[in-house]
């Protein structure tokens, strides 16, 4: 079966009963041989009907009799796949659009509803046509989608977040600059890589991958960085990749890198490690002399990061299964610790369709409180006069900005320090208490918060 429709279709029947999208995805397209480009259509309408699932059930409960929630599940995933193309695919034609869906829904038990779906497919493109445009929703005024004023709900339907996540962007960034994240998060995610300066240099690897025809530009403010531009096909077989001349790893989380700021021949501990992208970029800033310990409770990621290290030729790092809040050994022996912490990821949206529905204001306070026990536990493994620097990949002042003041109130002997010997991409602001935010929409990377902190030599 090769028809990208129904793959998808497959696929998203899948995550609304609770698969991750990117493990149904892979586990459709493993199972058969697409051509690229039909690949690449199965995954923009199944990431592309995960993230604008709010804008799509909305339209279905404007223009159903019956609320979207109130249809059968895999009829309502029939229709997101039929709305999604309509309104945010401008290369598929609006007829081949509904006469897709129209025989997916034959195809797959509602042969009685194909009229119904017909007719409210054609529906959406008469009221989307009534200034003369068939297939578009550039033009507010043209588009069937009835918003309402209340601008958390307006943004939140028409950019499809949950509420809470709008309003947690309205507070920090007001209403302009939060469309513009929204916008910038529906987009599909580039690539980024670093390369390995211990094996190769930029220059080498721009010119491996141009003889391929892949073309990359350079990220400014970033030595090892280059993003690709336009489609590379699998990244494994690029040249250079089995070598260890680069690793795959976003331009915002090769800054954490840089922030702290690792010293050959240090001892550094990376507290939260796999799948191991900062600890390898740790190595190489070390010019791999000295020792990592790379901590994690999660044998099947440390795998990963073991993967990582031999492809890149790295013989720094060290692997220590585990929680890091349960480490005794480590106290006073690091020069620098690195926590990534886990978190809600609201700032890698774009790159994880389903996590704006998968996280709550309730899992993001109790993020924010393992945070707070990893900070304080972790920072012991520091020796006096060491730095540790916590990172997060979330925009939420829950997970980041509160942590930090909280650990600070209750630690003496510990201080913020701005971020000296590291260069910030333009625009970025260091806030003037010290920590440093990587707005997706002003940066154009991965959103992230980082800090970097000192103990004080009078610390015990």
């Amino acid at each position: 079966m090769t028809n990208p429709r129904q793959l998808a279709f497959i696929a998203l029947r899948d995550i609304h009963k609770g698969a991750y999208a990117d493990v149904a995805l892979d586990r459709v397209l493993q199972k058969v041989n697409l051509a690229d480009n039909d690949r690449r259509l199965v995954t923009e309408l199944v990431y592309g009907s995960v993230r604008r699932q709010r804008t799509l059930d909305t339209l279905i409960d404007q223009l159903a009799k019956k609320k979207s929630h109130q249809q059968p599940q895999d009829l309502r995933t029939i229709l997101h796949l039929g709305f999604y193309q309509l309104r945010y695919q401008q290369r598929i034609p609006a007829s081949a659009a509904v006469n897709t869906t129209v025989q997916l829904a034959k195809e797959n038990g509602f042969s009685g509803l194909t009229g119904f779906v017909n007719g409210l497919l054609r529906q959406y493109l008469r009221k989307a046509g009534e200034a003369g445009e068939e297939n578009t929703s550039s033009s507010l005024h043209t588009d069937p989608l009835q918003l309402p004023e209340n601008p958390v709900e307006r943004l939140g339907i028409l950019h499809s977040f949950p509420d809470w996540i709008i309003q947690v962007w309205l507070e920090q960034l007001g209403l302009t600059e939060t469309e513009q994240l929204c916008e910038w998060m529906n987009q599909s995610p580039t690539i980024d890589l670093r390369i390995n300066p211990l094996r190769t240099s930029i220059e080498e690897v721009e010119a491996a991958l141009q003889s391929v025809g892949v073309l990359v530009r350079r990220i400014p403010h970033l030595p090892q960085a280059l993003r690709f531009i336009g489609n590379t096909g699998s990244i494994q077989k690029l040249p250079g990749f089995r070598e260890g001349w680069w690793t795959v790893q976003d331009s915002s989380a090769q800054l954490v890198g840089h922030l702290l700021d690792p010293q050959p021949g240090e001892v550094v501990i990376d507290a939260c490690a796999a799948p191991g992208g900062k600890t390898t970029h740790i190595a190489e800033l070390m010019a791999d002399k000295g020792k990592i310990w790379a901590c994690d409770r999660t044998p099947s990621r440390l795998r990963k990061l073991q993967e990582n290290s031999q492809r890149l030729n790295l013989q720094s790092i060290q692997i220590y299964t585990g929680d890091s809040r349960h480490f005794n050994q480590f106290q006073n022996t690091a020069d620098r610790v690195l926590l990534d912490a886990p978190c809600s990821g609201l700032g890698t949206m774009h790159r994880h369709a389903d996590a704006r529905w998968r996280q709550t204001p309730e899992s993001v306070r109790e993020l924010s409180v393992l945070q707070k026990e990893l900070i304080t536990h972790t920072s012991t493994f520091v020796k006096p006069g060491g730095v540790l620097v916590y990172a997060t990949c979330t925009l939420h002042p829950a997970e980041n900005e509160e942590v930090i003041s909280a650990f600070l109130a209750e630690s003496p002997d510990w201080q913020m320090e701005s971020p000296s010997g590291i260069e910030l991409p333009d625009s970025a602001q260091i806030a003037p208490q010290g920590w440093f935010k990587v707005w997706p929409h002003r940066q154009d990377m991965d959103g992230f918060f980082m800090v970097r902190l000192r103990k004080t030599n009078n610390s015990e």
